[in-house]
């Protein structure tokens, strides 16, 4: 459950993110990856990046979460880089405005994991 205790992570709503948001801190960090343990943390250019490779059995399937994912991101109005390639779909999630994550970041990284999980992809 998310730090409110009252909801999983993935229930809650990208809020708006301005340029002087604060970036979460490395205990932050830890804390919010309990809630999407198959994602990790990588730096790119000096930037936390949070990651995950989602794995298909063809193009087809990889392109059609991908588009779920799409949907997605413009509904919170928050994008991701996306990488779909035959059979792997690579999400990196991370906020712009700030060069770092946010809590955002997990939020959409936790209802990714709800699309991929829901399969809907397969259809």
């Amino acid at each position: 459950m998310s730090q409110t205790a009252t909801k999983p992570i993935a229930d809650e709503i990208c809020e708006a993110c301005r340029a002087d948001a604060p970036r979460l801190t490395e205990q932050e960090i830890q804390q919010l990856q309990q809630e999407v343990p198959e994602w990790q943390v990588i730096m790119q250019d000096k930037i936390p990046i949070l990651i995950r490779e989602y794995s298909f059995a063809n193009f087809f399937q990889a392109l059609a979460f991908t588009n779920l994912v799409g949907r997605l991101a413009e509904s919170m109005n928050h994008h991701p880089t996306i990488l779909t390639e035959w059979g792997k779909v690579r999400v990196e999630w991370w906020t712009h405005k700030i060069k770092g994550l946010h809590r955002n970041d997990f939020v959409m990284a936790a209802k990714t994991e709800r699309l991929y999980e829901a399969r809907d992809w397969e259809k």
